[in-house]
């Protein structure tokens, strides 16, 4: 292990896993900062339905007193501008070096699988100029074909896309700009740029499945994501684009159409949600199998000493 790199902590899991909260907690103890790896929670004002849970930065003290932890790559763009892989490693290699020059901690917080992967293995991300003969060929095919299309071209790269990449027109069309273009969004450079310690939570479905149900719950009952979502419309955010978002703004949007009822919006949901986290299960055994380490953690203590001796 090269001792000169300076570390970083990740920790991944799947949705509704309780990784925000672990990574509040350590970031408190080890004096560190937060950096999202999540393909939605860039986007302002899309708050409830990416499960941002920015109540949880605040740590409360038994003296009545608070700490907020300091978090990046959260509410960084317009939900109505894009984003892509590229633009998320470099702000996100962008914060590790601020974190680290002021003598923080950095912790990668996130279950978005393509994201960490574009940082821990230090993706080699070329520009590629846009093809404009080939994109107006592409407009013409909606997402499910584009992905198909995708899919023939590089099966291991269309594997790897979140859902909401999955049903984006125009991140698709780019990704298969560039894989035209003969780049691969797979090549990576050498050797990682940081020395990395990967925390991983693996809650059994029988345990992870009904916390999916009350967070569903709650966030409609309670929390008003409906409201969320016809909020972004009227400020001017497409169906289409919600939809594109993929799990909650894709299902709510369908249902504030009348393309579905309530009830069944809301069984559909839940069950995208499942399928959605055994499918980001996969996404890390397999990133195992491809030999990075992995260490699954039960609790905050097992976390907690695998850092201290990590950072010595």
């Amino acid at each position: 292990m090269n001792k000169s790199k300076d570390k970083v902590i990740v920790i991944l899991g799947t949705t509704a896993s309780g990784k925000t909260g672990l990574g509040v907690k350590l970031a408190d103890i080890f004096k560190g900062e937060i950096i999202s790896a999540d393909s939605r929670q860039v986007y302002v004002g899309m708050d409830i339905g990416s499960g941002k849970d920015l109540p949880d930065y605040v740590i409360k003290r038994p003296d009545g007193k608070t700490k907020k932890i300091k978090y990046h790559l959260i509410d960084v763009i317009d939900p109505q501008k894009e984003f892509n892989l590229k633009q998320y490693q470099d702000q996100a290699f962008k914060a590790l070096r601020d974190i680290v020059k002021r003598k923080k901690l950095p912790l990668i917080v996130g279950g978005t699988g393509l994201y960490l992967q574009a940082v821990i293995d230090n993706y080699h991300l070329s520009g590629v100029k846009p093809d404009t003969k080939l994109r107006e060929e592409l407009e013409l095919l909606n997402s499910a074909e584009l992905y198909d299309k995708l899919y023939l071209k590089n099966k291991a790269f269309a594997d790897k896309l979140n859902n909401s990449d999955k049903n984006n027109k125009r991140h698709l069309i780019r990704y298969l700009e560039v894989l035209s273009g003969d780049l691969s969004y797979q090549a990576k450079t050498k050797e990682a740029l940081y020395d990395f310690l990967i925390l991983g939570i693996d809650i059994p479905k029988e345990i992870l499945y009904p916390r999916i149900l009350k967070r569903l719950q709650d966030r409609l009952d309670q929390q008003d994501m409906l409201g969320e979502i016809k909020r972004l419309h009227r400020e001017g955010v497409s169906w289409e684009r919600l939809e594109g978002f993929g799990l909650e703004y894709r299902y709510l949007s369908f249902y504030l159409q009348d393309k579905m009822t309530y009830e069944e919006m809301t069984e559909k949901l839940f069950t995208a949600i499942c399928q959605f986290a055994k499918r980001q299960k996969s996404w890390y055994r397999r990133w195992e199998k491809q030999g990075k380490k992995i260490h699954w953690i039960k609790d905050l203590d097992e976390a907690q000493k695998l850092i201290k001796d990590f950072l010595v």
